[in-house]
């Protein structure tokens, strides 16, 4: 598959499925009593879902790398200087790095590419005005050493709700299964909300839970992208009877 930039799903080709998952759910073992069944019911199912979006069996390559606070980045230059500073680079909240007595380079927002271009720029200033005049351009290389800014999100009724380091190839099941489910977990009611610009139209997608678990679908079993929220809705904790009978 081609790589592209995941886009907001679109509602004309999405399908709505309510009355064929909400009979998929009410078969799927749930609470024991009736109580907390009909507060299960009352939970709504949000999102629609969108055949179009990368998933598993069809992943797509991430969007280009752009480096954020507080990524640490590995540089080298050739020809060699000999009062380089080795080692890695933290971009600083400012969004610069510290290249020692070569001064600082904002790189936030920036792609390595980039970054590399302004490194090397910054070099020849430097050398510049200390008099020198380097006998070729500077080529420098830039890699990230530690990827500290690139999150997915689990919320709601998990076991370990927070911000989880996005690799490149996770998906809505493996981010249910690293957050852990609780015994009041509503995971057949997740969605998953994407990031989308101020005043664009929602990205919600609707989370087959029960077809990605037991009928191995991959429909639903989204890629994840950086910023995306996962939502597990639940019912009440039950009460400390419930628990200690099992219930």
């Amino acid at each position: 598959m081609d790589a592209r930039t995941p886009k907001a799903p679109s509602l004309g080709r999405a399908t709505i499925v309510v009355g064929t998952t909400a009979a998929l759910l009410a078969a799927q073992p749930g609470c024991s009593s009736l109580k907390s069944r009909k507060e299960a019911d009352r939970v709504p199912i949000r999102g629609v879902i969108d055949p179009d979006q990368p998933r598993e069996l069809e992943k797509t390559s991430m969007p280009r790398y752009v480096v954020e606070p507080p990524d640490e980045l590995d540089v080298t230059v050739k020809p060699s200087l000999s009062d380089w500073t080795i080692g890695s680079f933290t971009v600083q909240p400012d969004g610069v790095i510290d290249l020692g007595l070569y001064g600082d380079v904002y790189v936030a927002g920036l792609t390595l590419e980039q970054i590399e271009a302004k490194v090397a720029e910054q070099l020849m200033l430097e050398a510049l005005s200390r008099g020198q005049k380097p006998t070729e351009p500077y080529r420098v290389s830039a890699r990230i050493s530690n990827s500290q800014s690139k999150y997915y999100y689990v919320m709601g009724t998990v076991a370990s709700e927070g911000a989880f380091p996005l690799k490149g190839n996770e998906t809505v099941l493996d981010a249910i299964l690293k957050a852990g489910l609780k015994s009041n977990s509503l995971p057949e009611k997740a969605y998953l909300s994407r990031p989308h610009p101020n005043g664009g139209p929602e990205q919600v997608l609707q989370i087959d839970w029960c077809g990605i678990k037991e009928r191995g679908e991959t429909l639903t079993n989204y890629q994840l992208f950086p910023g995306d929220r996962i939502v597990v809705p639940g019912t009440r904790p039950p009460s400390m009877i419930a628990t200690l009978l099992g219930r």
